[in-house]
């Protein structure tokens, strides 16, 4: 593992977020599994109930129940766990950043993780689960830190008035004209 890990906590849909992420991202970039999972044990739920803030309507589940599961997004290792009701409270403020090469790739990924989610501006989306992602075209980061500020700018501006990101309209915002055809 590791020394810094993504970890998601979610409440009930646990496994079914993580179902959804793994097949999206193996269909759209490959490389993406399910390495292992844990399960609570009877002790541990027990002990949970020992716990002062632990009340019996926040409980994360029952022996038996996942409590873990680690797997791979684009071979980025990613932790989530199910934590209860306190958990599955996601906010925009932490967000999964996925830099993609082509407008397929954006638009699948956006397909999926807007179905019953939220679409939100600058190629941001949340998903059913409450999880925030910025799916954007690779050369966004390139071009933004790069020396000529006057197309970070126009990039940007374009940016703004985005939802699902269209790579053509960005680069024609930043005067890029490697995808025209010769003639």
């Amino acid at each position: 593992m590791k020394a810094i890990t993504v970890c998601l906590g979610f409440n009930k849909n646990l496994e079914e977020a993580v179902a959804t992420y793994v097949e999206l991202f193996n269909n759209v970039f490959g490389n993406s599994k399910i390495l292992g999972r844990s399960y609570f044990g009877e002790q541990e739920i027990t002990a949970l109930r020992q716990v002062p803030e632990m009340s019996e309507d926040i409980m994360p589940g029952v022996a038996g129940d996942v409590k873990t599961i680690r797997f791979t997004l684009n071979g980025e290792e990613v932790v989530a766990f199910r934590g209860g009701a306190c958990f599955g409270k996601f906010h925009e403020s932490m967000s999964l950043y996925v830099s993609c090469e082509t407008q397929e790739q954006i638009d699948r990924l956006w397909e999926v993780l807007s179905e019953d989610g939220e679409e939100q501006p600058c190629g941001w989306v949340k998903d059913r689960f409450g999880v925030s992602w910025q799916i954007v075209p690779s050369f966004v980061w390139e071009v933004d830190q790069g020396p000529d500020r006057q197309k970070a700018e126009r990039m940007n501006i374009a940016l703004f008035g985005m939802k699902r990101i269209d790579i053509a309209a960005l680069k024609a915002a930043i005067g890029d004209r490697s995808n025209e055809m010769c003639g």
